[in-house]
Parts: structure tokens; C-alpha cells; sequence
């Protein structure tokens, strides 16, 4: 599998990457999608400490063991939560990112996190106190490189510039192309994207059909509209999954497009699907569907 560089760091990852949230609790099977996917040469694994409340955190750590070493670890911080309370809270305080990053280096079994990222974040929030935060665990070898899981510019534009971040997450695919006006922005601050949703809930995969029946419209498309647009999809392009793949990685600011999977035969299937991209190189009928009001709704 080709890596590509994390920005202009020393980290090179995967083109395809496991998000951890789709794993099971069921750790015999967690292990066996884990193993699965560095078999085939993902090194990427991407998680959060919000993820099942920390357990999944632990189920990865547990499942990597010996093969640590082998994996460009990132996991998130922001969302705090209380033992036996429902919900959480968004906390970007510096006492707590440093709390939390312990915890999630307990979790995880490792001595050092390779990418930790913030977990959303507010205009409002001190800025100067998170990003010196981070400059203070990397300075202690607690983490490797940092950045940031948002969509929202004017964060962006407050975190970037002022950080040595080297990664941006956000939700890109062809049903979402709002960050696209943003990615030369990302980019000459000598960070790069890490997407998510590549595959669009699943509507940009071969099991598009059968998804439709479980979604009452997507990201401003109606039910309707939807159903239009991945039938004449579908009939231009011989496989959605491998379109959605292409779709993404032919943004050079991308490195990498985070894909859950909760059975090894999803992974196969994403797999495949990779196997398949380098044939697709007219990307015409999916440019067309994004909606010009979505770029409005991302300003």
C-alpha cells in the first residue's frame, strides 16, 4: 500500500487508514480486522479517547502488543467525560489535554502517541494555552506530532498559523466537498487532511442501494435527490467504493482516508476496493454532485 507524507512531518501513512469507532467491543474480533489491516500494509490507526468511553483505546493497544512499533498511532482529545454520568463535555482546558493524555497512553499501552489531535474546537476556546499544551508534550516525547478534527474555518484559520500542527480531519467524500475551498489554506501551513466519511455512510459503495433504504436524505440531499444522483453514479462508474477512494486521494493535500470497519469483510471489501482506484481517472459525473449552497453552510 502507498503512504503519503503527514504534512511536512516525518510521519509517512497509509493512503488508507482504520478508523478505530467501528470496531467491536468483542476483542477477538477487533483483533482480527487490527491484524487484517496491517497485513495488508495500512499503518494508520486513527481513535479517540471518546470512542466507547475509553475502551476502544484499550482494545487497540491490547490488540497491537508487539506490532506498536509497526503503527502510526492518533487518537483525540476535548470530549471529557465523567465515570457513571451520561454524556460529556467539551474541556480544551491545558490541565485536562495533559490529564487526557496520559489516560490515553495508559489505554493504549505505549509510551508516546504519534498523532494527537484536538477533538473539535471553539473560536472561544485559549488558544494559545492548547497549542503550548501540545509544544510541551511533544517537547516530552509524550506525543510525536499534533493536530486538529474540524471543519470549521474560522478554527482553523486561529489554530493553524499559530501551531506546528501537521494534521487537519474532516469529513470530505464526492457527497461532500465542502472543505475543497480550504485545502491550499491547509496546506501551506505544512499540514495535510486526513479524511472521514470517504464512503458517505455507506452510499458511496457498492451496497449503495440497500443504504438508501436506511437514510432519509444525506448532507442536503432529500431522499429523491439522493437516490437520482448514485443511479447515474453507479451507471458512469463500475464501482462506487473504489470511486469514493479515488475521489478523495486524487486531492494531493489528502494523506489519507480514514475507513471503519466492523467485520473483516468490510475491510476486505475497502481492500478491494483500493486495489481498483488507479483505473479511474475521469472524475466528471462526481464533481457534479455537490450542491453550490454547501459551500454557503461550511463559511
Amino acid at each position: 500500500m502507498k503512504k503519503r507524507q503527514l504534512g511536512i512531518s516525518e510521519l509517512f501513512i497509509s493512503e488508507i487508514s482504520l478508523g478505530g469507532m467501528s470496531l467491536s467491543t468483542d476483542k477477538k474480533q477487533a483483533a482480527a480486522i487490527v491484524d487484517m489491516a496491517l497485513d495488508a500494509g495500512i499503518n494508520y490507526i486513527d481513535t479517540a479517547d471518546l470512542y466507547d468511553f475509553g475502551a476502544n483505546e484499550e482494545i487497540i493497544g491490547t490488540t497491537l502488543g508487539k506490532r506498536r512499533h509497526d503503527v502510526i498511532l492518533a487518537t483525540k482529545v476535548g470530549n471529557r467525560w465523567t465515570e457513571g454520568v451520561d454524556g460529556w463535555h467539551w474541556d480544551a482546558s491545558p490541565d485536562y489535554i495533559k490529564e487526557a493524555a496520559y489516560a490515553s497512553l495508559r489505554r493504549l499501552g505505549t509510551d508516546y502517541i504519534d498523532v494527537y489531535q484536538l477533538h473539535g474546537g471553539t473560536i472561544e476556546d485559549d488558544w494559545d494555552g492548547i497549542i503550548d499544551t501540545f509544544e510541551e508534550l511533544k517537547k516530552e516525547g509524550l506525543i510525536r506530532e499534533y493536530g486538529i478534527s474540524s471543519i470549521r474555518p474560522n478554527v482553523l484559520q486561529r489554530f493553524l498559523p499559530a501551531s506546528s500542527a501537521k494534521s487537519v480531519m474532516m469529513q470530505y467524500s464526492a457527497l461532500d466537498r465542502r472543505p475543497e475551498e480550504w485545502f491550499e489554506f491547509i496546506a501551506n501551513q505544512g499540514a495535510s487532511v486526513v479524511t472521514r466519511g470517504t464512503v458517505a455512510k455507506g452510499l458511496l459503495t457498492n451496497s449503495w442501494q440497500q443504504r438508501l433504504q436506511q437514510v432519509n436524505g444525506f448532507n442536503g440531499y432529500t431522499a429523491e435527490e439522493l437516490t437520482a444522483s448514485l443511479t447515474d453514479l453507479a451507471l458512469q462508474y463500475d464501482d462506487l467504493h473504489a470511486l469514493a477512494i479515488a475521489f478523495n486521494l486524487k486531492e494531493p493535500t489528502i494523506a489519507s482516508t480514514v475507513i471503519g470497519a466492523s467485520s473483516q469483510q468490510q475491510l476486505a471489501q475497502t481492500l478491494a476496493a483500493y486495489e481498483k482506484i488507479n483505473v479511474i481517472t475521469d472524475f466528471n459525473a462526481a464533481n457534479k454532485l455537490t450542491k453550490n449552497e454547501q459551500y454557503q453552510e461550511h463559511r
